[in-house]
């Protein structure tokens, strides 16, 4: 299954989380497809993706905490949207540790509340709620998680995706399943993805942003857990598989379980130091890690994901190796720093993308 150009044009799509980096790349994509948007989110950072691909300028903006249910509801009221999609979260496992209450009730509540406007709207028609890959209980196998594996989560971050997918379950099976599709014909689904990277992200204890920040200031990149292994993956491949999901319950409503995990190939599942390594070769010039041992926080030691449901039930496998992911992300930024227009390079990389898999 391939994104439908037709059918996402004119569409009224409302986004939680759009001044996120990977809300702020979807934006951006919607708004190629033609969709109409309203995103509705805290203010955005300084420096962020939506700032510098000037993403206020052709969506609608509304900011907002989706802890605030009122404040939700009165956004969508104005809007009357046909698809909800939730990027909003509290997404960084140092600062879940450092305020564990607002990742709780961000990421739990902040989804009740998400669940509870797609519930009562009179125009919604489905719902895809984003996740994690980190939800599912880690038990570091030699193999990748399935969608059926438990939920779970040592840091407050992944506890707290995993309690949002319990909460997104017992809604699925109380709300939005195929019986009361009948009465209300709704549908939700939850999206898992991996280690997403690309241009235009600047958080806090990431990977890319870290090297980009240690460029600016001529300093050297301290990576906690270098030995660690995650599943790499360019932003826009999971993105793809989000709209895809979109597409498949507004058309065809629940099915028996509707979650879907968005990874690379098995091949592109590597530790942090290889992709470290990898990133200054293409980078070029001086830049280098060290080992920081100082961090005091726990963190998974390995993970990836089974991405066999997604390839056989909508037809989605990734198209950007590891190689190509980082390359593409250094052209982003390396495009930013010479003075390029950010929203420019953004869309022609989405386009290209599109291109490759339509």
């Amino acid at each position: 299954m391939t994104i439908d150009l037709t059918f996402w044009k004119d569409k009224k799509v409302f986004l939680t989380g759009h001044t996120g980096f990977k809300g702020g790349w979807l934006s951006v994509m919607l708004n190629a497809l033609g969709a109409e948007v309203m995103g509705f989110s805290l203010p955005p950072h300084e420096q962020s993706f939506f700032n510098k691909a000037d993403v206020i300028s052709f969506i609608n903006h509304k900011e907002g905490d989706i802890r605030d249910y009122e404040s939700l509801l009165n956004a969508e009221r104005e809007f009357n949207s046909d698809i909800l999609i939730h990027m909003a979260a509290q997404p960084l496992v140092i600062r879940s540790y450092e305020d564990p209450v607002e990742t709780f009730s961000t990421n739990i509540m902040g989804t009740v509340n998400v669940l509870e406007l797609i519930r009562f709207s009179s125009s919604i028609k489905c719902g895809v709620i984003i996740t994690t890959d980190k939800c599912y209980e880690n038990r570091n196998l030699e193999r990748g998680y399935k969608e059926s594996d438990p939920m779970g989560g040592y840091d407050p971050y992944s506890s707290s995706k995993g309690g949002a997918e319990l909460v997104i379950n017992s809604y699925q099976r109380s709300f939005f399943s195929k019986e009361n599709y009948q009465i209300n014909p709704k549908a939700i689904g939850s999206v898992r993805a991996g280690n997403v990277i690309g241009g235009g992200d600047y958080a806090e204890n990431r990977l890319i942003p870290d090297f980009i920040r240690a460029n600016q200031n001529d300093t050297k990149v301290r990576i906690r857990n270098p030995e660690a292994t995650r599943p790499w993956q360019h932003v826009l491949e999971p993105l793809y598989g989000y709209l895809v999901v979109a597409q498949k319950l507004y058309k065809e409503g629940p099915s028996e379980s509707d979650a879907w995990n968005f990874g690379p190939h098995e091949k592109d599942i590597r530790s942090v130091s290889e992709v470290a390594d990898m990133f200054c070769s293409s980078w070029g010039g001086d830049i280098e890690w060290i080992k920081d041992l100082s961090s005091i926080y726990h963190e998974t030691q390995n993970l990836s994901l089974d991405i066999t449901k997604a390839k056989q039930t909508l037809g989605w496998t990734p198209k950007w190796d590891l190689e190509k992911t980082i390359d593409k992300v250094v052209e982003w930024y390396k495009y930013d720093f010479s003075g390029g227009n950010c929203l420019e390079i953004s869309r022609s990389q989405i386009l290209e993308y599109i291109d490759l898999r339509s």
